[in-house]
């Protein structure tokens, strides 16, 4: 089984909820009708809970879409459905890895998943191979993310080339949930106690985000999280 990750742009005229009612409904079930095995939407909606966006795209994106299938070589249906309700389309396909599964928040299919759900979108930085990139995030980062975060959700979305011909040079997508409290309270998004112990994470975080991040390249983005179709 293969994962293809999409990111939409909604057409300007047409306002979000009636984006998202299209993309988890008519859209879903024609994605399910033409093989997805799985199907899960991020969105930039009204439900998204506040949280830092951090964005240099003349026009961000207005989610995701992640479709599991038996084989990405018969996504011709499936990129044309989703080309019919967008405005642009940037597919990837993705090697996905959960380091943390969400077993504490989870919603009834359809239904958004509570909390605070960032997804955040990486280049390679021009100072590391491609090798070392990836060694210095998921070898040496994913542990540091885990212990300094309040984070009970955590999937890794590794590109491994591009589906689309005019997909922005991402090299990593990653998605992170949060207790809806981290929105506002710093304590529970680095799952601190106290004012000394937070500035520790954040220096932690930081100190590992460095090495691996380009932050003038860097976009993230708090979105809705919906998964319609599990893959397993």
């Amino acid at each position: 089984m293969e994962k293809m990750l999409y990111v939409v742009w909604k057409h300007d005229e047409v306002a979000v909820e009636d984006f998202r009612a299209e993309l988890l409904g008519p859209t879903a079930q024609t994605l399910i009708t033409h093989g997805a095995r799985g199907l899960a939407v991020n969105l930039a909606d009204e439900r998204a809970r506040a949280g830092a966006t951090i964005s240099r795209m003349e026009r961000p994106m207005t989610g995701t879409v992640a479709i599991w299938v038996d084989t990405a070589l018969n996504r011709a249906s499936i990129e044309a459905a989703l080309a019919r309700v967008t405005a642009r389309l940037a597919g990837y396909l993705a090697l996905e890895s959960v380091p943390i599964v969400n077993t504490t928040h989870v919603a009834p299919l359809g239904e958004r998943t509570p909390g605070l759900y960032t997804v955040a979108f990486l280049e390679r930085p021009d100072f590391l191979t491609y090798d070392a990139w990836l060694e210095q995030w998921q070898g040496h980062h994913t542990r540091v993310a885990i212990e300094t975060q309040r984070t009970f959700l955590y999937i890794q979305n590794v590109l491994v080339r591009p589906l689309t011909a005019d997909a922005p040079p991402w090299t990593a997508i990653v998605e992170e949930a949060f207790p809806a409290e981290a929105a506002t309270d710093p304590m529970q998004f680095y799952a601190a106690d106290t004012p000394a112990e937070l500035a520790e994470q954040q220096r932690r975080m930081f100190e590992s985000c460095r090495k691996f991040i380009d932050f003038s390249q860097l976009e993230s983005h708090p979105l809705s999280a919906y998964v319609l179709k599990t893959p397993w």
